[in-house]
């Protein structure tokens, strides 16, 4: 099989754990350069790909010099959100395959700008949004193509992580979200909401969002936690980030979308993963499915007993990627399965299975959503598409 060279560009936690678990023990990537401002977190990532028997990589900070120094088929962006679209474009305008990290957008401007340089370059990029590869997103997947759910009315996704210690430690850590939380005030993290929730209801691929409402409540879980922790330089930070986002979205074919951000309260990890229909719905957060055809009478009110029933459901319907699949990630199998598809893809000459015209409109709700939230109107949501949603074909179906 050809070799494929690949530069990392962003090597911090996420980056270093992408590299690490899912790209290093691929046989046909040599990875030969990582890249990162910070030039000791470049060096740490280059220095375990040494004791992982792999050839030392040449350390860059500025990915400009990466891009241009290299003879480079692919790169990986995880750097901090903001640059994800400038690295994306300059690889994509020099010809060079990109597979991105998950993020906003900042400006509608710049997914434009995104969206036409894959245009005028066809230079492919794939949004590494992993939880279109989880196993419950799957299974509804599968099922709603096979009509279990009737017509999808309704549905639900979210962001629910407890992470007032991983913001509040930013300075520490050198970890971009602090800024974010100081300074903005959105849906900032919505690829994991929508991701799976898009490709239900076949977004860009005869469907699309038409407009954006979106609401916050106030800023007040990082303030008290700051105040309990004693965390003296930020005991005078106004933190602009409210508690809960609320996203409602309207789509072309008449369903409905919600989705929440809740990352700054003390709460469990939950996607709140929802998909309701004429027929039947699944829900993540009581882990059951109601389908109306295994009654034999009327639905009853009290659904408790069937909570937890998910495993029947998978026994029937799972989706064939998880048919077997061991997972073997930090993420649960997630992280592995995105970047199996987008090696396959690059392999192969494959379009990409998350295309720059999701990505642009999957990322734009973090602009819209800061915009309704300012002027508390509804949003119109751009066609990133030019109009080909109405004819597009998905030609890489999960």
């Amino acid at each position: 099989m050809k070799k494929f060279n690949m530069a990392i560009i962003g090597c911090g936690g996420r980056g270093r754990s992408l590299t690490l678990g899912c790209i290093q023990w691929r046989e046909f990537i040599n990875i030969v350069a990582v890249c990162d401002e910070y030039e000791d977190k470049a060096q740490k990532l280059a220095d375990e790909l040494v004791e992982k028997g792999k050839n030392r990589p040449k350390v860059y900070t500025n990915y400009e010099q990466c891009v241009d120094n290299e003879k480079l088929d692919c790169i990986l962006v995880a750097t901090a959100w903001e640059a994800h679209i400038k690295v994306s474009t300059y690889a994509m305008e020099k010809g060079i395959t990109v597979a991105c990290e998950v993020g906003g957008a900042y400006s509608i401007n710049s997914l434009w700008e995104l969206v036409r340089c894959y245009e005028r370059t066809k230079t492919p990029i794939m949004l590494l949004e992993n939880c279109c590869y989880g196993r419950l997103e799957l299974l509804a997947l599968n099922m709603k193509r096979q009509g279990l759910f009737g017509k999808v009315v309704h549905c639900e996704g979210a962001y629910n992580h407890d992470l007032r210690r991983e913001v509040t430690e930013g300075k520490q850590r050198r970890h971009y979200r602090l800024l974010q939380y100081i300074h903005r005030n959105t849906e900032n993290y919505p690829t994991h909401e929508i991701g799976p929730i898009a490709k239900l209801l076949d977004i860009t691929f005869g469907n699309r969002f038409t407009t954006l409402y979106a609401v916050s409540s106030g800023s007040y879980g990082l303030k008290e936690f700051v105040k309990e922790k004693n965390l003296e330089d930020l005991k005078d930070v106004d933190f602009k980030q409210g508690d809960v986002i609320t996203t409602i979205m309207q789509c072309q074919n008449g369903e409905t979308v919600t989705i929440n951000l809740n990352t700054t309260l003390p709460r469990p990890y939950s996607r709140g993963f929802l998909v309701e229909g004429t027929k039947g719905m699944l829900s993540e957060d009581n882990n059951s499915v109601c389908l109306e055809k295994d009654f034999e009478t009327t639905i009853p009110h009290d659904w408790t007993p069937n909570y937890n029933n998910m495993d029947k459901y998978y026994e029937k319907y799972e989706h064939r990627l998880w048919k077997g699949f061991v997972p073997n990630d930090d993420h649960g199998g997630i992280d592995n399965l995105v970047f199996d598809s987008f090696f396959d893809s690059l392999v192969n000459n494959k379009p990409m299975a998350i295309d720059v015209y999701e990505m642009a409109t999957w990322m734009a709700i973090s602009v819209l959503a800061e915009q309704s939230i300012q002027t508390g109107q509804s949003i119109p949501f751009p066609d990133f598409t030019d109009g080909k949603w109405i004819f597009r074909k998905n030609e890489f179906e999960l």
